[in-house]
């Protein structure tokens, strides 16, 4: 046989080989992604490269037992974090939390610190992928920062992104400890709590969400208080200061006016704060049999 045909030969065989590999990927199996919710589909084809790690790493956290939820997210050593506000009230079996991929995880261990409001809890199972904590840097006031998260009641699949900027920082007095917060100019909403917190560009944690502040008069708790003790009320329960000084009673329906009122005026508020990571840092070295 000439070399010219073992070449012919050798051609028509390579091109064999490439049209089953061909084939092979039009009739392909439907692969692991198929069982992703949609909408966590579309979150992450929309996200960038730094962002899909993010996503994939932060939880829906749920306390069935209280009805309180929040979020939580995974960082690389394997253990959750999230507020201790969102646990109080469950035990660590009671814990619940839900992946974006839509998979409920339960838990074997929890650790709280109430004067930072954090909480760690170890999984049931070894989940894949994570976060790392980034450097105890104060960020400079104006950097843009972000979190994921599940925001007032929206429940996923996916979290939502909101951002804002470093606008401040704030030293909470709980006892004889001083716990450190970031304050953040943005759409930090009850739900978020938990939450990490990144500088622009980087999936590092530099916070934990803890709270949005309430930029409401002594009018609005009396108020809520009141409401929540029914009992007798009757004309003149509560009494409120007016501008001019003077105090005078008012009927109930007055006093949910004025609230609804003072709502309507400072809704659009958003001040939100977040525990440094230096804090967090702290909490989890204290733990070392976590």
């Amino acid at each position: 046989m000439s070399i010219r045909v073992q070449r012919l030969i050798a051609r028509c065989c390579l091109l064999f080989v490439a049209s089953v590999a061909l084939l092979g990927q039009t009739v392909e199996q439907p692969t692991a992604t198929e069982s992703v919710p949609v909408a966590t589909r579309w979150v992450l084809d929309a996200a960038g490269e730094v962002q899909r790690n993010s996503i994939t790493s932060v939880y829906l956290m749920l306390c069935p037992k209280t009805q309180k939820k929040g979020t939580g997210f995974l960082l690389k050593t394997g253990i959750i974090v999230t507020n201790e506000h969102v646990v109080r009230g469950c035990v660590h079996n009671e814990m619940e939390a839900v992946s974006p991929l839509g998979k409920t995880i339960r838990f074997t261990k929890l650790a709280t610190d109430s004067d930072r409001d954090l909480a760690l809890l170890r999984p049931a199972e070894k989940l894949i992928g994570g976060l790392e904590l980034g450097a105890d840097v104060s960020p400079v006031l104006g950097t843009a920062v972000s979190t994921w998260g599940f925001p007032l009641v929206y429940s996923g699949p996916a979290p939502l992104l909101s951002v804002g900027y470093v606008a401040g920082y704030n030293d909470v007095k709980i006892g004889a400890r001083t716990v450190k917060h970031i304050v953040v100019n943005g759409a930090f909403n009850p739900g978020n709590s938990g939450g990490p917190v990144f500088m622009a560009n980087s999936n590092k944690v530099v916070g934990v969400v803890v709270w949005k502040q309430r930029l409401f008069s002594q009018l609005v708790p009396t108020v809520i208080t009141g409401m929540q003790h029914t009992t007798g009320l009757s004309f003149g329960t509560f009494s409120f200061a007016m501008p001019d000084g003077t105090v005078r009673p008012v009927s109930n329906e007055e006093a949910v006016a004025l609230v609804l009122e003072e709502f309507y005026d400072t809704v659009q508020v958003m001040i939100g704060e977040a525990i440094a990571v230096s804090e967090l840092k702290a909490f989890i070295a204290s733990q070392q049999q976590f």
